[in-house]
């Protein structure tokens, strides 16, 4: 019975633990879109989230993409967010990060792809 309790509450914790590390959407304004165009200075094909750094006129953006497998799946592979390429971006601004995207859809080469 006490390993059982220890089992549940260990599990718990790392849930917890799992669901504070992954940020929430409700940061980001989706009532600011914005479309961002530029060039790709770094990408990320990571969990939870894929990401670039786009460099716009102005300045660069952390772009927050979809899990790598999403973007797979709908035809984004990792290569085609080599450094130097250009890309649009749709998405939203986040409320505190002036730097910050969560973007909607990407476009690379004529191809969109939708993230979410």
């Amino acid at each position: 019975m006490k390993r059982a309790l220890v089992s549940a509450a260990l599990s718990a914790a790392l849930l917890a633990t799992s669901a504070l590390a992954h940020h929430g959407w409700s940061e980001y304004d989706a009532d600011k879109p914005l479309t961002l165009s530029g060039t790709i200075a770094e990408s990320g094909y990571l969990q939870p989230h894929g990401f670039v750094r786009l460099k716009t006129a102005d300045k660069t953006w952390l772009v927050v993409l979809a899990p790598p497998g999403r973007m797979e799946n709908r035809g984004l592979p990792k290569a085609r967010l080599a450094a130097g390429g250009n890309a649009t971006v749709v998405g939203y601004p986040h409320r505190s990060k002036p730097d910050e995207l969560r973007a909607e859809r990407i476009t690379i080469q004529d191809k969109t792809t939708e993230l979410r």
